[in-house]
């Protein structure tokens, strides 16, 4: 029988950049343990930070992604109309709607089955984007079947 769980996580306030929250997720997230195979869907009720997957291990590839999509997206574009929040406000939703809002993971014997070099990151592309909410929704086998 699949079951189904729901709950909600909010992230520390983190300073503009790409963040592995991995950790965060894997500890707060109370129903993963119960999931012999299932689905986690992980999504941000946010629309200028995002969420992506990628390596874990080397620090510089934050860095690159920091370079790329300042690059792609840069703050005071003559081009933007929608600039009342600030010059990082439009660029941020544009990152945002390239990386998107959403992720789905695979769980196998209650944890994350990612690769051994991936993370899940919080991209966050505000100066000041405060606390950022997740909302953390699974499907699957329950550990703790009756046979």
């Amino acid at each position: 029988m699949v079951e189904f769980f729901q709950q909600e996580l909010e992230l520390p306030a983190f300073n503009r950049g790409y963040h592995i929250i991995t950790r965060h997720i894997v500890e707060n997230c109370s129903f993963l343990p119960q999931l012999e195979t299932g689905i986690l869907h992980i999504f941000i009720q946010h629309t200028s930070a995002s969420l992506t997957i990628n390596e874990n291990a080397d620090p510089s590839v934050r860095e690159d992604f920091k370079s790329y999509f300042d690059r792609i997206a840069p703050e005071n574009a003559s081009y933007y109309t929608h600039t009342q929040e600030g010059s990082d406000d439009m660029p941020a939703h544009l990152k945002n709607a390239l990386l998107g809002s959403s992720l789905s993971i695979p769980v196998s014997q209650g944890r994350l089955n990612l690769g051994i070099w991936q993370g899940i990151y919080l991209c966050e592309h505000r100066n000041r984007g405060g606390r950022r909410r997740l909302v953390l929704s699974a499907w699957g086998n329950s550990r703790n079947k009756l046979s």
